[in-house]
C-alpha cells in the first residue's frame, strides 16, 4: 500500500485542483466554447496523467505545478475579460463565411473550411440554399451562427463583456459612437459599465454590472 501512496495522493490532488478550476472558471471547462477552455482541459489533463505515475517527480513538485497552471489560467482569464486584444489573440474571434447570399470563399479556404462542410452545417441548420443566407458566423467553438433574410428580431449581443462587438456594429450599420450615445441614454457612462447589451428589433437593451 505504501509504494502506492504517492499515486493516490497525486491523483486526489489532480481532483481538487481540477473541481478548483472548474468552479474558478464558471465551469466553462464542462462545456468548452473557445480555445482556452478546450487548451485548459488538455494541458491540465496532461499534467495530471504525466505526472501520476512519474516516481522522480514528487508530490510537493506536482502541487507546485498545479498552482503555477492555474494562476496562470487566471492572470490569462482576467487579461481577456479586460483587454479586447488579448481576447482576440487568446480566443480568435468569429468569422463571416456567408454574408448577403454570397459565400466569403477565400475566408472559408484560409480557415480550412471545405465546402462539403460549410454545406453540411448549413443543412444541419435547417438550410438548404445559401442566398437564403445573410449572414453566416463561425463561432470560436467552430458552432455556425446564421441569420436569414427577414430575421431581422434576431438577438444580437452588441456588448460582451465590457466590450463592443464591432461585427456586430457593422452588421446593423452603426459604430461604436452611436453605441455611446445611447448607453449614456440609459444612464451608463462608458461601455466597460455593461456585462451584455443586446440589439433586438432596433432596441438596445443592456445590462450593466451594478444594475
Amino acid at each position: 500500500m505504501q509504494l502506492y501512496s504517492p499515486i493516490i495522493l497525486k491523483f486526489a490532488l489532480g481532483i481538487i485542483c481540477l473541481i478548483i478550476q472548474i468552479n474558478l472558471m464558471g465551469k466553462g471547462n464542462l462545456a468548452p466554447s473557445s480555445a482556452m477552455d478546450q487548451v485548459q482541459n488538455y494541458v491540465l489533463g496532461g499534467i495530471i496523467g504525466g505526472v501520476i505515475y512519474n516516481d522522480s517527480i514528487t508530490v510537493l513538485q506536482f502541487v507546485l505545478v498545479l498552482i503555477i497552471w492555474t494562476l496562470l489560467v487566471l492572470i490569462l482569464k482576467f487579461a481577456k475579460e479586460h483587454n479586447r486584444y488579448v481576447k482576440l489573440i487568446v480566443d480568435g474571434k468569429p468569422l463571416t463565411l456567408i454574408q448577403d447570399g454570397k459565400v466569403r470563399v477565400n475566408e472559408c479556404l484560409r480557415n480550412g473550411i471545405s465546402a462539403n462542410e460549410l454545406m453540411f452545417k448549413l443543412r444541419s441548420n435547417g438550410i438548404y440554399e445559401i442566398h437564403n443566407v445573410k449572414r453566416a458566423i463561425l463561432e470560436q467553438n467552430g458552432q455556425l451562427t446564421l441569420i436569414e433574410f427577414g430575421g431581422e428580431n434576431i438577438k444580437y449581443p452588441i456588448i460582451v463583456d465590457g466590450q463592443a462587438n464591432s461585427d456586430v456594429l457593422e452588421l446593423i450599420d452603426k459604430d461604436e459612437n452611436w453605441l455611446e450615445q445611447q448607453i449614456n441614454l440609459q444612464g451608463y457612462n462608458q461601455i466597460k459599465e455593461i456585462y451584455l447589451g443586446e440589439y433586438l428589433s432596433g432596441e438596445l437593451k443592456l445590462y450593466g454590472y451594478t444594475k
